[in-house]
């Protein structure tokens, strides 16, 4: 990570412009913005597969033999055969995909937009649909775009979007950290989203978000909580306007987006910390207020969802507040600080449905892409655009990777305790790695003094609603029965006994000081953030050198204050006391002991 982000964790610093660093985003995004420009004039005697075109015809990259993204040039009356084939690679795609799949029709495996006749284009969706239908899946056609050549037959493109229910009906599920400033409208927002009803400008949608008597008599959030918006198979939200409980929108939908509501005043730092290193979020959305600009956390908060490598777009609210001019000059505000040489960032503001739907394919392919919304909670302007926004957004992860997770090990990350009537101990998190099952035996740790305890789970809910598999990076609720809450606490570990965990009280992080007032030296406390874990630890040691300041680096040892923690080589390292900040990773780990079974446990084996 540059150095250089210190800047957005810098509240005195004022924006500063930078050179746009444009050349950095991918050739998607430049590709598919030609492609985009209508009546554009090229130049093409005819088309076939063996016409070599000239260097200004619209191209999309090389069609991938991974990925859930098919070119298709058309589908017009194929054999019996083909079809068998096609239908066996539209399931290849799905699975890549993880139920989700776009089709580009009219387009060549070389990426060339070649377009096809009004007749054409419209056979080749009804094959489509013949084919979706054989597979279990539903179609929604995105958009259909002209491509312009010199000829007398106009010349059209389609994109098409296909999902399906997977067969064990594990919907997708795609999470969103909400991040920006206090009364920025993050709540409301969520609010407007998920209950289906606009704001009437005085907060009430977000009244069903609060889950403390003090944040309904502040209208601000201090805690974590959860909200849901699912999508169907053919692309139509389901939110609680039509269904009345969660487990209602899940066995509606087969796409789940779940936000995570985070606190925007500084004093609940750690706790947006924690819900953005302990949640593992696959994006961010930064809301914006378009009336205040980027003020107070905002700039802290885009720093440690760049540093956390969390891929980030904007939201602009309650622009129906302000004039047009106020608008456009938080954008431009915006756009100042997203190209500046500590982000890197390529804005993109989205002002159409065609917009929305590139900006969703761009910003999951490259990391440089930042979309920009703006939008208003009152009036429901543009609010639809992001609905398909989060429709098309495809996840990070490929079903490739997330079978590998799925074979090691079981490794559930605790965030959350709660004691439910009738109930027992219930443990709330996200399973990192294997599959976790009802009645699946582990062991939960590490105590303060270092040792593991042996449970059973009882019943899982994902989403408010029963589950009896949970599989890698899937977050949910365990009810672990009698089980004494007293032995446990946030930031522990449940594990497959076979796991043999190493636990620490001292590790050593190669880390990059991003914002220091004075000097970070050998004695100095901080605060530690590494996934799940949070806990003030002590620098015993700074290698190399005596101090630290502000942008350099140094491998430091820490040790913890309190008790011991499972941790992992490679995992993220945040930390930070007042004003001090700083990122890296773990590079070393000195063990306390091995996995070890308290003292009643050994005496019941």
């Amino acid at each position: 990570m540059d150095a250089r982000v210190s800047e957005l964790f810098d509240s005195g610093n004022g924006s500063h412009g930078g050179a746009s660093n444009v050349k950095q985003a991918n050739d998607y995004a430049v590709a598919l913005k030609k492609a985009c420009v209508k009546n554009k004039k090229i130049s093409k005697a005819r088309l076939s597969r063996n016409f070599k075109p000239n260097h200004n015809a619209p191209y999309l990259p090389p069609e991938a033999e991974e990925g859930n993204i098919e070119y298709k040039l058309k589908l017009v009356n194929p054999t019996q055969y083909r079809l068998e084939h096609l239908a066996t690679q539209m399931k290849w795609r799905l699975q890549e995909g993880r139920g989700e799949a776009v089709y580009q029709i009219g387009v060549e495996d070389n990426g060339m937009l070649a377009g096809l006749s009004e007749e054409d284009l419209r056979t080749s969706l009804m094959t489509l649909h013949k084919l979706a239908e054989k597979v279990g899946a539903d179609i929604t056609i995105l958009r259909e775009q002209e491509v312009d050549y010199d000829s007398d037959v106009p010349r059209k493109i389609a994109e098409v979007l296909i999902r399906k229910v997977p067969d064990d009906q594990q919907f997708l599920d795609l999470r969103v950290a909400v991040l920006g400033n206090v009364d920025s409208g993050k709540s409301t927002l969520l609010g407007v989203l998920t209950q289906g009803e606009l704001d009437n400008g005085r907060g009430r949608t977000r009244l069903n978000l609060f889950r403390h008597l003090h944040e309904i008599q502040t209208g601000r959030t201090s805690s974590i909580s959860f909200e849901i918006l699912g999508f169907n198979s053919k692309g139509e939200v389901v939110n609680y306007s039509e269904s009345r409980t969660a487990e209602e929108i899940c066995e509606r939908a087969s796409k789940m987006i779940t936000f995570i509501d985070l606190a925007g005043h500084h004093k609940y730092l750690k706790t947006t910390i924690f819900g953005l290193t302990s949640y593992c979020p696959d994006f961010a959305m930064l809301v914006v207020s378009a009336n205040t600009g980027i003020a107070g956390t905002t700039r802290e908060h885009l720093g440690l969802a760049m540093a956390l490598k969390v891929p980030i777009f904007i939201v602009i609210s309650k622009v129906d507040l302000c004039t047009r001019a106020t608008v456009e000059r938080t954008v431009r505000q915006l756009e100042r600080v997203l190209k500046q040489p500590g982000c890197n960032k390529v804005p993109m503001v989205v002002s159409s449905t065609d917009d929305a739907v590139a900006a969703a394919q761009q910003f999951a392919q490259s990391p440089s892409i930042t979309p920009i919304f703006t939008l208003s909670s009152v009036s429901g302007e543009s609010l639809d655009l992001l609905k398909v926004f989060f429709n098309i957004i495809p996840p990070l992860s490929n079903s490739k990777e997330q079978e590998e997770l799925m074979q090691q090990l079981t490794e559930f990350q605790v965030d959350e305790i709660y004691t439910v009537p009738e109930v027992g101990t219930v443990v709330g998190g996200t399973l990192y790695s294997g599959i976790c099952r009802e009645g699946d035996h582990l062991v939960v740790g590490p105590t303060d003094s270092g040792h593991f305890n042996i449970l059973t789970i009882g019943s899982i809910q994902r989403n408010r609603s029963g589950c009896r598999v949970l599989r890698a990076g899937q977050a949910a609720t365990l009810a672990l029965g009698s089980f004494d809450r007293s032995l446990l606490r946030k930031g522990m570990v449940m594990v497959s006994p076979e796991m043999d965990p190493t636990i620490c009280w001292m590790f050593e992080a190669e880390i990059v000081l991003l914002f220091h007032a004075k000097t970070f030296h050998k004695g100095f406390q901080v605060t530690v953030h590494i996934g799940n874990v949070r806990q003030t630890a002590t620098v015993e040691a700074v290698y190399g050198k005596d101090e630290l300041r502000t942008g350099e680096k140094a491998v430091v040892l820490f040790k913890f204050i309190k008790h011991p923690e499972y941790l992992k080589v490679g995992a993220k390292v945040l930390f930070r006391e007042g004003v001090t900040k700083g990122i890296g990773h773990v590079t070393k780990l000195q063990p306390k002991a091995h996995f070890r079974l308290s003292q009643s446990e050994d005496d019941e084996a």
